[in-house]
């Protein structure tokens, strides 16, 4: 039977994913203030179990509090995205041999359909599909890893991803018709079944997110 404790303990955690959600689908923006009200208004609750639930996202660091203004969307320095994608490399680079050990046809049909629309495009212009599906493509990998904690690690991390750009970008770091070919040959060495090619082209693949980084910062 289930207790009081455990209604409300679900209630916190539907309300923390919904909001992941929003911070992940860029619905509430990076830099910008969180409306708690509204967003309880919204959600049908009281603003206790919306309370808990930014701050655990504090804690995942999606969030931060500034004092006498509230909660908001964390925005990230080019310095700490470097980090955060140093990071990525190496657990989305495991992810990727992961996905080639594991992988069924079935699977690799999908994942050779995630970038399908863009191939043979001359110039890639729509920013808001290539990045819906440049992030499905990295979730779907790291799905397939078949891990449970590194699928957990790399969620908050995919989401820090986006929480830096500004909003034309989306969450890219690099230009979509520089990148669309990194990742179908990503996809193609992970549904051939070679672990080692498909770890190698993925840390490339975030090497050259760093390396554009690291070059804004020499530029600024």
């Amino acid at each position: 039977m289930a207790t009081i404790g455990d209604e409300y303990e679900n209630l916190d955690q539907k309300v923390y994913q919904a909001i992941k959600e929003m911070i992940e689908d860029r619905t509430l923006l990076p830099g910008h203030k969180i409306p708690q009200e509204k967003l309880a208004r919204e959600m049908g609750i009281s603003r206790t179990p919306l309370i808990s639930a930014l701050k655990f996202l504090e804690h995942e660091k999606l969030v931060e509090v500034k004092p006498r203004r509230g909660f908001f969307v964390r925005l990230f320095t080019i310095r700490e995205m470097i980090g955060i994608f140093e990071i990525r490399e190496v657990l989305e680079g495991l992810a990727a041999r992961r996905a080639a050990e594991y992988i069924t046809d079935a699977e690799c049909e999908t994942l050779r359909g995630i970038f399908k629309v863009f191939e043979g495009v001359g110039e890639i212009t729509d920013i808001l599909a290539y990045s819906k599906a440049d992030r499905k493509f990295h979730t779907m990998i790291t799905h397939l890893a078949s891990r449970e904690f590194l699928t957990t690690m790399l969620q908050t991390f995919n989401i820090i991803s986006l929480t830096y750009q500004n909003i034309p970008r989306e969450g890219l770091i690099r230009d979509p018709n520089n990148t669309l070919e990194d990742h179908i040959q990503i996809i193609d060495a992970i549904c051939s079944r070679n672990p080692e090619l498909a770890e190698t082209l993925m840390r490339s693949h975030f090497q050259k997110a760093i390396d554009q980084l690291k070059k804004k910062i020499k530029e600024s």
